[in-house]
């Protein structure tokens, strides 16, 4: 979380509530590659307030060494009991599916038959196909519809536009996926993660495609969870400060986001 909101000096029981006071959601990728503890869960559900929410991984024994199947199963309600104390804070849980796995029926039906709807997503450079909708859609988009489950839109084109110019932007060439922009949801609870650049000005233009598609999502009474990224994350909080703000001059009405916790002059576009 050290970056321009959260000063790295900052003691580690200080940040996540420093934090909170920018936005309202964080991913939580460590839990894609361990259980936390339930000492570490504890802390967070004491740092985090009331309508703040955390978007866990399940842990990677589930989706990607047990595939979802058998074993799998077990591992998913053990990780669910752990992160139990954040309550309604913790929703929803994804699911990273690996790479092509995405051409099987066994995401949807693990979410489904648990009784929970975790939003899907796949790194796969073929994605799934459809930024509108077609007579022929795959078999997988259709049973997720079909089961009130949402697939994860990771949007990596701004990332992908040129080539880096940066150390971080040369990592996330050769990590991040190549995925087709898709603009289309399934569900009331789109999940939108949006990657840009060190350039803030191209994270910026990146995402004006997107303004009108959240701003219909809200009109239509959906409510989407929008994660900004950059090669460095240095400048994210106050990244998605103003993209929120560029929703909000087209949604008014929109609610607010909280009074951010200032511990340094903000420098987003003097960086």
């Amino acid at each position: 979380m050290a970056g321009t909101a959260v000063p790295r000096a900052t003691p580690s029981e200080q940040q996540l509530p420093i934090y909170a006071s920018w936005c309202t959601a964080v991913e939580g990728n460590t839990t894609f590659y361990g259980v936390p503890s339930a000492e570490t869960v504890d802390s967070w559900a004491a740092g985090a307030p009331e309508g703040f929410r955390f978007m866990f991984k399940f842990p990677r024994t589930v989706t990607h060494e047990h595939r979802l199947r058998g074993a799998a199963i077990e591992d998913a309600i053990g990780f669910l009991e752990v992160i139990a104390p954040l309550g309604e804070r913790c929703d929803p849980v994804a699911i990273q599916l690996p790479d092509r796995s995405h051409r099987s029926n066994s995401a949807t039906s693990t979410g489904s038959s648990s009784g929970c709807r975790p939003p899907i997503g796949t790194r796969s450079r073929s994605g799934i196909r459809s930024s509108s909708p077609t007579p022929r859609r795959p078999i997988a988009w259709r049973r997720s519809a079909a089961a009130d489950v949402e697939w994860i839109v990771f949007d990596t084109t701004t990332m992908f536009a040129a080539p880096p110019t940066s150390e971080a932007e040369r990592v996330a060439w050769e990590n991040k996926p190549r995925v087709r922009r898709r603009t289309r949801c399934l569900t009331d609870r789109p999940v939108l993660r949006y990657l840009g650049r060190d350039d803030l000005d191209a994270t910026v233009a990146g995402w004006q495609r997107w303004l009108p598609r959240l701003a219909q999502w809200l009109e239509e009474g959906r409510s989407p969870t929008v994660f900004v990224h950059t090669p460095g994350n240095e400048v994210v909080p106050a990244l998605a400060r103003l993209l929120h703000e560029q929703v909000a001059a087209l949604v008014p009405g929109l609610a607010p986001l909280p009074d951010p916790t200032l511990n340094e002059p903000e420098t987003l576009f003097d960086a």
